[in-house]
């Protein structure tokens, strides 16, 4: 479907209107909210990270309630079993005594799910959400189900470093669009979230959007158009992550394993997404640079080297980014 320069004016429009209605109950975490639609948008799927009682949970929450979508909230424990994730099939009787199959569905269906603390489940349980995340689709005895439309997954996890927490598979790493670093708060924005939570003023959340028109939102950014040019300085950033093929000495000795195909792909994904966002229906340069942390801080695998000397993905990524599309006209 073709849109129109006025229907992209419009959609940009609604979705600073979402932006602003999710800032009038999230104090700060500005970074947080913009990646968090971007992967929405994008229709992917996102990791926030953080330490306990940063307000990820409610981040997600209020998205939900602001986007209009149904939610359900899975709390990760270590007994948790991927059947409490998906559902199951259980034997029952019918009106006339006949038994016979009955699938009960899992909280993973339904439109936005919220993966809390993902990390405190064992790697078994955590890979029940692959199949969903990567192809939309549950399959639980032969039998597979589709995922309603638009769906995601918005997960958090506490740091690595924390007890009892458990890393991630890679595999279902590289399911997350991106990986959203959640930050402690400024002084001020402590002091607004103690007035806003300790008294008895209650804020009531405006629905900006509903299923159809995020799904118009959605069609929108894949109809965001991305020059040959500036193709091939997102293809350059993601194959200098690589250390047998990138010009930065820092990479080439810090870095085990770049990102793949499919970071190039949510590199493209994300920058198209902040480009609707921001009123354009080009992807720029810019918004390439933007969006390249949170798209490739969990795709680059560290050396041992890396982790002895304390670097910062975040600071090797930025020696990627230094040089990425000089000569280009932006």
């Amino acid at each position: 479907m073709t849109y129109t320069t006025d229907q992209f004016t419009e959609m940009s429009q609604l979705l600073q209107q979402v932006k602003s209605e999710i800032g009038r109950f999230i104090v700060g975490q500005e970074s947080a909210v913009e990646f968090s639609l971007y992967a929405i948008l994008a229709d992917g799927h996102a990791l926030l990270e953080g330490l306990p009682g940063l307000g990820k949970t409610m981040l997600i929450r209020t998205i939900s309630d602001v986007l209009d979508l149904s939610f359900s909230r899975i709390q990760f424990t270590p007994d948790l079993m991927p059947s409490d994730i998906t559902g199951t099939s259980l034997i029952e009787r019918d009106a006339e005594g006949r038994q016979q199959f009955t699938f009960r569905e899992g909280p993973i269906f339904h439109q936005m799910v919220l993966a809390d603390e993902i990390n405190r489940a064992t790697p078994k349980t955590q890979s029940a959400l692959l199949e969903a995340m990567g192809e939309k689709t549950v399959t639980i005895l032969g039998d597979t189900k589709k995922m309603a439309r638009p769906f995601f997954v918005l997960a958090t996890q506490n740091p690595i470093e924390m007890e009892g927490t458990y890393p991630l598979p890679e595999a279902q790493m590289d399911r997350f669009l991106c990986k959203i670093l959640v930050a402690y708060p400024s002084r001020e924005e402590l002091a607004e979230i103690s007035r806003r939570t300790t008294g008895s003023q209650l804020i009531l959340l405006s629905k900006k959007m509903n299923t159809a028109s995020l799904i118009d939102a959605q069609d929108m950014v894949k109809e965001v158009l991305i020059a040959e040019d500036i193709l091939m300085v997102a293809v350059d950033i993601i194959q200098n992550t690589h250390p047998e093929h990138s010009e930065h000495q820092e990479i080439q000795q810090f870095v085990q394993y770049g990102s793949g195909p499919r970071g190039l792909q949510s590199l493209i994904r994300l920058a198209k997404a902040r480009a609707l966002m921001e009123g354009r229906y080009h992807v720029s340069i810019g918004d390439l640079k933007h969006v390249a942390k949170p798209v490739l801080r969990h795709r680059l695998l560290l050396n041992y080297e890396a982790e002895a000397m304390g670097k910062n993905v975040d600071e090797l990524i930025d020696s990627v980014l230094s040089t990425a599309g000089k000569g280009v006209l932006k």
